[in-house]
């Protein structure tokens, strides 16, 4: 068979191509990296000096012409994810239409105006994505779903916690594959029932095995996308798209899975640099007490800028993390001296640190080093990790579709 040609958009420091190159079968032949909100495009830089700068693009998606992007055969990409992430709160998000999410119509663009269509997707988002924004559920998924089956498209996706299927890192993200009507892998799809497919004969649930729960959705996405884009599940409560789904001609069935994996599990333990790390990561004996204060549980009073009081509470997490788990989320803030709720702080015989960028690196899956370059500082390369994936995901989701193929 001869190689499936990619095209990665909003490639970062290359999580989609490391985990598809590990295989043979996949070669990228185009790739876009553009960071609208900085000047120096460090994330670009890593991934021409891993990848080189052949067919690498550093532009402004949305201001790139399709012609100039070759036909390929498969498009890849974590699209960017801001205005649903973790790091704000839903009612904050903004979806399609925030500041960065509009760039997902910069991947309806390119499909749109392709003559000669990718024949397979594979996206990638936070898991936020289903139910947002917060006065129309799911309301922004839909629209999605609803274009990409106007374009010709089945879409498959699936909420994937890396750490329930063996990995170091509890990493929620949402994955989607697309399959165009033009492909054979349509053609076995349009054989199969659509419950199967979704958990046990599809391509996400060959590659990460399920088991059905009672819970089931059906929903038409019949109308125009502006008209779902003003009236979808308008009462807001909750978002009708589970944790598993399948779209098919417009019609969309969704399921709440559960995990079915009984292979070994990782832990953070098996990540850590077994040597004393340099001296920037061990915590100062003087900032304990903040980090145990921002770590700990609170029941306090706070005041607004505008001078309105409130009850503030949280519990308390883990201090120091307990290494004989899967990590908690790598988030973009993991960098840095100062003290922080959501870092990582391990207990070694040296005294506390924080975890270093290859740690992290490994956490995703990533080579040991992958996005040390001189330049970028070890701060800016946990930034990187933060935003990335779980490459052995795209791998397994990419060896998955080659099988089917």
């Amino acid at each position: 068979m001869p190689k499936l040609t990619v095209c990665e958009l909003f490639a970062g420091v290359g999580g989609f191509r490391l985990g598809l190159e590990r295989s043979k079968d996949f070669k990228v032949i185009w790739s876009n990296q553009w960071e609208p909100s900085t000047k120096t495009q460090h994330a670009s830089m890593v991934y021409e000096n891993r990848f080189g700068n052949k067919n690498h693009s550093n532009l402004n998606i949305e201001e790139i012409a399709t012609s100039s992007i070759p036909n390929h055969d498969v498009l890849v990409g974590g699209f960017p994810c801001q205005d649903y992430s973790v790091a704000t709160s839903l009612k904050n998000s903004k979806g399609l239409v925030g500041k960065k999410g509009v760039l997902w119509w910069s991947i309806y663009r390119i499909l749109k105006e392709k003559e000669s269509k990718p024949s397979y997707l594979i996206l990638e988002n936070v898991d936020r994505l289903l139910k947002s924004p917060v006065k129309q559920r799911g309301r922004d998924f839909a629209i999605m779903l609803k274009g990409l089956s106007d374009l010709g498209y089945a879409c498959e996706w699936r909420v994937i916690n890396a750490a329930e299927y063996g990995y170091s890192q509890r990493r929620r993200r949402f994955f989607l594959v697309g399959i165009h009507h033009k492909s054979n892998l349509y053609k076995q799809l349009l054989k199969s029932n659509a419950e199967e497919w979704v958990l046990s004969n599809g391509v996400l649930a060959s590659a990460f095995p399920v088991t059905s729960t009672n819970q089931k959705n059906q929903i038409s996405l019949s109308e125009s996308m502006l008209q779902l884009s003003k009236t979808f599940n308008s009462d807001g409560k909750i978002s009708p798209f589970l944790n598993s789904g399948l779209l098919l001609n417009g019609n969309v069935i969704s399921y709440k899975t559960l995990v079915n994996y009984n292979g070994p599990f990782q832990n953070l333990k098996s990540v850590l640099e077994k040597d004393k790390v340099a001296d920037e990561f061990y915590i100062n004996i003087e900032d304990l007490p903040k980090w145990k204060y921002l770590k700990g549980a609170k029941k306090e009073s706070r005041t607004t800028k505008e001078g309105f009081k409130y009850k503030y509470s949280e519990g308390s997490m883990a201090f120091p993390d307990d290494i004989s788990k899967p990590s908690r989320t790598i988030i973009t803030g993991e960098g840095g001296k100062s003290a922080s709720r959501f870092k990582h702080v391990i207990e070694t015989a040296h005294g506390l640190r924080r975890l270093t960028p290859l740690e992290l690196e490994r956490l995703n899956g990533f080579p040991d080093n992958h996005t040390k370059l001189e330049g970028i500082t070890n701060t800016k390369r946990a930034f990187f990790m933060g935003n990335a994936l779980v490459v052995d995901i795209v791998e397994k989701i990419g060896q998955s579709l080659l099988s089917k193929i």
